[in-house]
């Protein structure tokens, strides 16, 4: 998603990590061996669940780490060099040397999708339509008044719209319901995906999935003239451009532009298709452009020029010299391509790519730039050898030093790990039963002090910044640890502001060795315009891990859970020396913070089983309180996870979420959280608001209600 000046941002949860299978099956030859894997899977997982003690002391130093290498990062820091490939040759003797170099991926835009969860409107934007615009909507055909307000789509950034299933220009309702096969029955809801957050595109349908519901074009406003007026043969997530409704469509891969000027008779008026097997990753509207980002797999045959995408039934060309790489050569298998596009003719106006591989990934952006956040793991090697030298009583150093000469060596990172598997495999098979047990119970000890000294050399973040309008790629920049969603990331005042977490939950090593679960760490970064270090605020949290970041203005706002929900208060006026203002320690976490005035913010997270909301007095930064809480009887809220399905009406301090049972209204005035309306409509999806009535809706049915009495109006069955 995209962030915007004078904006609120917002939050989404954290992921949990998945286990490596690769991985688990090396562990098995022996105890240094099982220490392998134990750094190797600090990779594969989500930044910690556990943080280390915060140093009174230091704050708001940068943390220094040991090694810097072109694969390691030991503080946060600017690439110096930034390239693109003059030839297809050059790019081919690139990815020759890459092959060897093993390691660290470069750019992580994963297969979970660049993008995620979005902030909710802010009064202006909940009211940005222009009157020109609403005017366009009148000549449709009907000479009926203009609504007043109308609510839009909860976006991470004012000004900046994002993919959603349901869009709305006052007059008409756009929604998209998405098809499935079953609706998945847990007691608990399941993290976002490693690496960011959901892609802002849903992914395609399969082949074999049932028929999709097509999007409904209902005619809304005013409400006693509700009815379905079109519908399209098309489902995917949305956008809206003034009398073009974009449709990012899950059946074919394709995204289309259609004139909706006359609601009843939708004409297509352009199309853009991702091309063969690539992936649409994400998408922003910034005034009259759409950004775009696809993935694609590196075809040996054919390195460039890239076609990712036909505009027109024309290939988009991304010349050799369009393509950016760093200039340290790294690992890489995919392109990430971006491409602006008129969002009224569909016309190609600029394109850009660079490599990258398929680790986790985080999109952000401003009115000035998109920021690509991508996984940048450690050395791996050095760290083990590094690991084995602290051991000298339980290892020999010749071991140590075996391994650190593999780190050397010509080879790809899979070879390397092989070989470690043979010199370790050696040690161990030499060992007793005795020595074995006595081993594994003092390197489990020691692997987790080793970590709290080392840990943000073995997860680090890179970080992307490319211009807008221009595309092109202007600084790259690092730091520790792993970004949670695009909400880690926010641009203010020229600088960003980058909030990780780096893990220290190695998990259960081949049933040899577990790994300690508290030496995470989490740590709040300020990085000027060139990517450059400014200031840090580090060890925030003691085993645990980031749930939700929110920054607003020289403000901001971290929650990090294991038991309790720890709620950090940051002081960023001054970006070279950041501060920690205030910390509250509550049961349960926060999934989603959202700003409800400069005071207040409101959190939707979880405690034991069930939805949480928590209103937070932040006026004393040094003292925050909790000031209301509301549990609900549901297990789950979509806003938790997307904030595209949370609606805030500022004019009558009211605020919509969904749950499983149906939709709520509450109410925050006098700083106090009540429960205004419970409507019990299965499928409850989003909300939207024209004028003064209230639009649930629900896969199958629209119900308009009256919110001065919340009396129900009328209902349209789909």
């Amino acid at each position: 998603m995209i962030n915007y000046p004078k904006t609120k941002n917002n939050m989404k949860p954290n992921p949990t990590p998945p286990t490596d299978p690769k991985t688990a099956a090396l562990i098995v030859g022996g105890i240094a061996l099982a220490i392998v894997i134990v750094i190797a899977t600090t990779w594969a997982i989500y930044p910690g669940r556990n943080a280390v003690p915060r140093s009174a002391n230091n704050q708001n130093a940068v943390p220094e780490l040991a090694g810097e290498t072109s694969q390691n990062l030991n503080t946060p820091s600017t690439i110096d060099k930034i390239a693109q490939f003059s030839s297809e040759e050059d790019f081919k003797n690139y990815l020759d040397q890459a092959e060897k170099a093993g390691g660290a991926p470069f750019l992580g835009f994963g297969r979970g999708g660049i993008g995620g969860a979005v902030d909710l409107a802010t009064p202006e934007a909940m009211s940005f339509q222009s009157q020109a615009d609403m005017g366009a909507s009148a000549a449709k055909g009907t000479a009926i008044p203009a609504p007043g307000r109308v609510s839009t789509t909860n976006v991470q950034v004012l000004g900046i719209d994002e993919p959603d299933v349901v869009k709305t220009d006052g007059r008409q309702i756009y929604f998209s319901p998405e098809q499935r096969f079953f609706r998945p029955m847990i007691e608990r809801p399941l993290p976002a995906p490693v690496g960011g957050v959901e892609s802002s595109i849903r992914p395609p349908y399969p082949p074999d999935y049932p028929e999709a519901p097509g999007i409904k074009v209902v005619d809304a406003f005013p409400p006693d003239g509700l009815k379905l007026s079109a519908k399209l043969d098309k489902n995917g997530d949305l956008l809206l451009f003034k009398d073009v409704l974009i449709v990012f469509s899950r059946t074919d891969n394709k995204f289309y532009g259609y004139d909706v000027s006359n609601p009843a008779a939708p004409q297509q008026k352009w199309e853009v298709a991702v091309k063969d097997k690539d992936e649409l990753a994400g998408a922003r509207l910034y005034q009259d452009q759409i950004y775009i980002v696809s993935r694609s797999n590196i075809a040996p045959d054919r390195l460039c020029p890239l076609e990712p995408f036909v505009a027109g039934g024309n290939p988009v060309k991304f010349e050799c010299g369009q393509i950016y790489h760093p200039d340290a050569v790294v690992p890489v298998d995919l392109t990430y391509n971006l491409l602006a596009l008129d969002a009224a003719t569909g016309k190609v106006e600029k394109t850009a790519s660079f490599v990258g591989s398929s680790g986790g990934s985080t999109l952000y952006m401003s009115d000035a730039a998109i920021y690509l956040g991508y996984d940048y793991p450690g050395n791996f090697v050095k760290l083990f050898s590094d690991f084995l030298g602290t051991s000298s009583d339980l290892v020999p150093s010749s071991i140590a030093d075996r391994i650190k000469k593999v780190g050397d060596y010509d080879l790809s990172d899979s070879a390397k790990l092989a070989e470690l598997e043979d010199i370790v495999g050696h040690f161990t098979r030499s060992l007793n039963s005795d020595e074995m047990m006595r081993i594994q119970n003092e390197l489990s000890n020691r692997v987790d002090k080793f970590y709290q000294e080392h840990g943000r050399e073995l997860t680090n973040t890179g970080i992307v910044k490319v211009s807008v309008p221009q595309l092109e790629v202007s600084a790259m920049g690092r730091v520790p640890g792993q970004l949670l969603n695009q909400y880690s990331l926010d641009e203010f005042k020229g600088n960003l502001r980058v909030a990780t977490t780096s893990s220290g939950n190695f998990g259960w090593i081949g049933g040899l060795i577990s790994g300690n679960s508290g030496s995470s760490v989490s740590d709040v970064y300020v990085l000027d315009k060139n990517l450059s270090p400014l200031g840090a605020v580090t060890d925030l949290g003691r085993g645990e891990r980031i749930y939700s970041v929110r920054f607003i203005g020289d403000s901001g706002y971290v929650v990090t859970f294991k038991q309790v929900d720890p709620f950090f208060v940051l002081d960023l006026s001054r970006p070279a020396s950041p501060q920690l203002k205030g910390e509250l320690k509550i049961p349960g976490y926060s999934s989603y913070l959202h700003p409800i005035d400069d005071q207040t913010i409101l959190g939707i997270g979880q405690e034991n089983g069930q939805v949480k909301l928590t209103l937070f007095d932040v006026n004393s930064p040094s003292d925050p309180k909790e000031l209301s809480t509301y549990k609900l009887n549901e297990y789950y809220s979509e806003a938790q996870n997307d904030p595209h399905a949370f609606l805030e009406d500022t004019q009558n301090k009211l605020f919509f979420i969904p749950g499983s049972q149906g939709g709520y209204v509450f109410s925050y005035a006098d700083s106090q959280l009540k429960l205004a309306k419970a409507m019990s409509v299965p499928e409850a999806k989003r909300a939207v608001y024209i004028d003064k009535y209230f639009y649930l809706i629900a896969d199958n049915k629209i119900t308009v209600f009256d919110e001065s009495s919340w009396e129900k109006i009328k209902d349209l069955e789909f």
